[in-house]
């Protein structure tokens, strides 16, 4: 169970809620029934969504779902594994299932993933003279995820202020964006306010820079078999009978 929002990021707000993530098990007959039911009509989810209020956002994925995604090179999951921020945790099974996503990451799909992310955001929110201010930050961090593909072939780290010291080490912009982070954590959640120029210039440039294609990146691999494995030797460990 980890931390996967603002505060995993490192530009959490006073007020900032909880996006606590989490993996876990059934026990083993559950993955072994014929019609995948969990009760008379009732089809088997893989996923447990706990309601969300102003302070607790927490939903997690079943082990089986969790190794699909690791499969399909999910930067989502990928994120969770790297965490700084751990509530509770199985140091054995974050182990196996971290070197699984390094085996099966791809750097093509990962940068897909941050890149429509990055414009949808920008899209949305940073448009016009007055702008959802918080949300440059939510721009930022996928456009430099972007960046760190392009020169680095391991997943981009979770922490805002890791790929900014990698890739925006000093310089207007940076002076900038360390501004906009002094008053988003110190502040309650900022609604909107003017264009700060020199973020904006830059996002746009580095948005205008990739629209035409994605770079020449390699796609994922990984032994399927491999993962079956892993699953069932995790089952095997942590999941009673």
């Amino acid at each position: 169970a980890c931390e996967s929002g603002s505060r995993g990021w490192g530009f959490s707000s006073p007020d900032s809620d909880y996006d606590a993530r989490f993996i876990y098990v059934h026990r083993q007959p559950w993955y072994l029934s014929v019609n995948e039911r969990t009760g008379p009509g009732e089809p088997q989810r893989d996923v447990i969504e706990l309601p969300i209020d102003d302070e607790l956002d927490i939903s997690g994925w079943d082990l089986r779902k969790a190794l699909r995604l690791v499969s399909k090179s999910n930067p989502t999951l990928s994120e969770w594994l790297r965490s700084p921020i751990l509530y509770r945790g199985d140091m054995q099974a974050i182990a196996s299932l971290r070197e699984a996503v390094e085996t099966f990451h791809s750097p093509l799909g990962s940068w897909w993933h941050y890149f429509n992310m990055a414009t949808t955001n920008h899209r949305g929110y940073l448009k016009g003279e007055r702008v959802r201010t918080k949300k440059y930050l939510y721009v930022l961090r996928p456009l430099l995820a972007c960046q760190w593909i392009e020169s680095d072939p391991s997943p981009p780290p979770m922490t805002f202020e890791t790929l900014l010291d990698r890739l925006l080490p000093n310089g207007p912009v940076r002076t900038a964006i360390d501004q906009l982070l002094q008053v988003k954590r110190r502040s309650t959640e900022v609604s909107d306010g003017p264009r700060i120029a020199a973020i904006s210039d830059y996002i746009d440039e580095q948005l205008q820079r990739r629209s035409g294609s994605a770079p020449s990146l390699p796609a994922g691999q990984g032994d399927g078999e491999a993962l079956d494995a892993l699953f069932r030797g995790m089952l095997e460990r942590h999941a009673p009978r």
